[in-house]
């Protein structure tokens, strides 16, 4: 597979099965062709026999918690990055332990820091630029780097805040994988006071030199560990000062990180023991949202023509943890009639929507009650919540354009005040929003809320996007002034 050609390679390791081969060699490579073909469940299955006969393979059971994660098995998933750590010290299995644990319900703060400053100390490289010590008069020079400027989907939150910046304060600079057009494409409003900086094609060496040059005072990282080969840039401080927002769900463990940018919801003064970086705080929600794209029109609640409610998330497979899954039956179960639509794009893969209707039936639910469907296009992707009543936000990983984009055309998102950063997205949204009502204290009462949200019609829908277009959830010029004090302290 080394040519990546997997579909290929799934295709000669099933016809060796065909011909009653059933080694290690053929478990091992059915599974990871099948990882390889975003057919996750499947894999999960060939990889578990791989283990079974060899379990002290250490891609095995590296390619089994990949494909564990990608199905929302998020706690298994640990635990085979860990088992393949214990039988080879490879950066790979350390780093993909630093990146899903902020996501494994049964993972406390202790683990999350151990595992991501396990990796930083032992992989990334200890080099660091020098900057002076006083910042050149004018402007603040702030850069922001990504790997994703050309991923509208992912951006949103992000040119919310940089469309609405002051320049006349501030000299934005793009660290950029894609070019001005692609983000213009995107969502970015040009400006021509901005100034990009390429680093397509870079090495970690290379960008962090390139990025030096700009002489930043601030720079943003917003790929945390989403874009792990960018994470060598950042530990190579290549600015005055150096700080997380946005993409960071938890602490990086890195020590080239001076700070962390998030709200009095999402970290609270107790857990920041837990942070190698110091944690900056903003008013309200450290994310706003701006809808500067097409949408849908608000559709009327389903529920009023077709008898029945519908539950229903788009989040991303990896976020259904068995947990949500307990949470989401539960529900189904006390609500007669309801409906569960689930929308992503593993479950355009039917062994996924197999796999997925099996953990519901574990707990009762008919598989006629549930309607699993692939992604869509943008414009579809949102016309589909015209057939929801009531989104139900995964835990302990939220979501954050999706909630938005959910309220945006009207359907309500119930959410728990989680554990930790990650399960406290959507809390920080709703509050922000003024849906305090829709933010549930623990997986009881979130069952609870929405067993009350299903038992009547809910009329928020024809003035939610008023509501939410006065909220600081919206208010991404507030929020820009408020980044850029942020930035003045950083800097100094």
């Amino acid at each position: 597979m080394r040519g990546r050609r997997f579909a290929e390679a799934l295709e000669c390791f099933r016809r060796a099965e065909a011909l009653g081969e059933d080694g290690f060699d053929v478990r091992f490579g059915l599974g990871s062709a099948l990882l390889d073909t975003h057919r996750e469940a499947d894999a999960i299955a060939e990889l578990e026999s791989a283990v079974a006969l060899a379990p002290r393979h250490a891609g095995s059971l590296h390619n089994l918690g990949k494909a564990q994660y990608g199905m929302g098995l998020v706690d298994e998933a640990v635990a085979s990055f860990r088992a393949a750590l214990v039988v080879s010290d490879d950066v790979l299995h350390r780093l993909a332990l630093a990146t899903v644990i902020p996501g494994s319900p049964s993972a406390t703060h202790a683990d999350v820091l151990d595992a991501r400053r396990g990796f930083a100390v032992r992989d990334l490289p200890s080099r660091r630029l020098r900057f002076p010590a006083e910042r050149t008069p004018g402007p603040l020079r702030v850069g922001y780097l990504s790997a994703f400027f050309a991923s509208p989907n992912w951006m949103k939150p992000v040119w919310g805040l940089v469309n609405a910046h002051d320049r006349d304060g501030l000299a934005v600079h793009l660290l950029s994988e894609a070019t001005d057009a692609e983000c213009a494409a995107a969502g970015y409003r040009p400006d021509p006071r901005d100034t990009f900086v390429p680093l397509q094609g870079l090495d970690g060496d290379e960008a962090a030199e390139r990025i030096a040059a700009a002489e930043l005072d601030v720079l943003v990282d917003l790929n945390g560990y989403s874009a792990p080969g960018r994470l060598a840039v950042v530990a190579a401080h290549p600015a005055r000062t150096v700080v997380g927002w946005f993409n960071q769900y938890a602490t990086s463990g890195i020590a080239a990180y001076d700070a962390v940018i998030g709200d009095a919801v999402v970290v609270r003064p107790d857990e920041e023991v837990y942070y190698t970086e110091s944690v900056v705080r903003v008013p309200g929600t450290y994310l706003t949202f701006d809808v500067a794209y097409p949408v849908p029109p608000v559709e009327e609640a389903p529920a009023r023509g077709n008898g029945h409610v519908t539950f229903g998330s788009f989040a991303s497979q990896y976020k259904l943890t068995p947990q949500v899954v307990r949470a989401w039956a539960a529900i189904l179960d006390a609500v007669p009639g309801a409906r569960l639509l689930l929308k992503n794009r593993a479950l355009g893969v039917e062994g996924n929507r197999a796999f997925l209707l099996r953990a519901f039936a574990d707990h009762g639910v008919d598989p006629s009650r549930i309607t699993l469907e692939a992604g869509a296009p943008h414009l579809e992707y949102l016309a589909a919540y015209s057939r929801i009543d009531v989104a139900l936000d995964p835990y302990p990983y939220n979501g954050g354009t999706t909630t938005c984009e959910a309220l945006w055309q009207g359907v309500p998102v119930l959410c728990i005040d989680g554990d930790r950063w990650a399960a406290r997205q959507g809390a920080s949204l709703l509050r922000a929003a003024g849906l305090d009502e829709l933010v549930a204290r623990d997986e009881a009462d979130y069952v609870a809320r929405a067993i009350e949200l299903g038992e009547g019609f809910d009329d928020r829908r024809a003035t939610m996007r008023e509501r939410l277009a006065a909220s600081r959830m919206m208010d991404t010029t507030a929020f820009a002034r408020e980044m850029e004090d942020v930035y003045r302290g950083c800097a100094g």
